[in-house]
């Protein structure tokens, strides 16, 4: 009899570092004493409006930007967090990301002088994780379709004798 062959753990092993790269990237980012915006003012408002001369609604204006940025931020973090854990918790990340957006908004407010908590930071870093998690979770959906495709076709090609190595 034999045994079944041993999973790949390419995949955890890859969005963990992956993961752990990219959550140190988010805390040097939200950690660091001084916004990361503060003295781009200038060129942030050159930006926008260069955007609103091609199209963007004049109603987009930093507020929602800084938001859109902050969803963007934490989307490979959802990604990455959900791709880590097994397939049957992915669910996780729906309570991990908030988490880690919560822990990042008290510890701003609490002990860095020059930022501050913002809910709103909070509300778009959560949409991000989840952005990120429906992504990884439909990334999977498609590659196991499509290894069941390959062993499908695998098996009907040995039973009709035209299986090679």
């Amino acid at each position: 009899m034999e045994h079944e062959p041993p999973k790949s753990r390419a995949r955890i092993w890859l969005s963990v570092l992956l993961l752990i790269v990219y959550a140190a990237f988010v805390l040097v980012v939200t950690m660091s004493p001084i916004p990361v915006d503060s003295g781009y003012q200038n060129a942030i408002s050159k930006a926008l409006a260069v955007a609103h001369r091609h199209g963007v609604p004049q109603s987009f204006g930093y507020n929602k930007l800084e938001f859109t940025a902050n969803i963007a931020m934490f989307v490979p973090l959802g990604f990455l967090i959900a791709l880590a854990l097994p397939q049957k918790v992915w669910w996780l990340v729906l309570v991990i990301a908030p988490a880690f957006s919560g822990a990042i908004e008290l510890t701003q407010g609490a002990v860095l002088p020059h930022r501050f908590e913002d809910i709103s930071d909070f509300i778009s870093n959560s949409i991000g994780g989840y952005i990120g998690a429906f992504f990884a979770v439909l990334l999977r959906a498609v590659v196991n379709a499509r290894d069941e495709t390959v062993v499908r076709r695998a098996i009907w090609e040995y039973e009709q004798g035209r299986f090679t190595v």
